[in-house]
Formats: structure tokens, sequence, C-alpha cells
């Protein structure tokens, strides 16, 4: 498991929204740092140098703004 970005919040649409400091792939699942899944990235936005993920929520129990976001593998 290993870092890809960082929890920024949670959008009006319900999409959790992650500032990313990785490469990631829409259809790429995301955890918190106790391994449980937060959502699946749903599309990437914001500039290609600094790039944002949209997640549909997998779980009502959603992180922080602040705690890390991970990825398997």
């Amino acid at each position: 498991m290993f870092k890809v970005g960082q929890i920024l919040h949670q959008a009006r649409s319900g999409r959790l929204i992650v500032r990313l400091s990785s490469d990631v792939r829409p259809g790429a699942v995301l955890l918190d740092e106790k391994g449980r899944k937060l959502g699946r990235v749903v599309e990437l936005i914001g500039p290609v140098a600094a790039p944002y993920a949209s997640l549909t929520v997998a779980t009502n129990r959603l992180g922080k703004p602040g705690d890390g976001a991970f990825a398997s593998g």
C-alpha cells in the first residue's frame, strides 16, 4: 500500500475530492490509512501538473480533510 494523495473535501455531489501526488487511473480503488476502501476514482480533474481525483464514495465512513489516500499494490 502506498500513498497517492491527500483528501481535500467532500463535494456537494457526494463525491470525495483527493489531491493527487502520484499517478492514478480512473477505475482505481483508493483506501484510507487502515486499508479500508474510500472509493473508486471516477474522473481526474484540474491541471496535468497538479491533478485531483473525484471518487464515488464506498461507505459513509469518510476520511477527514488532510488524511492520506492510498492505493494497493
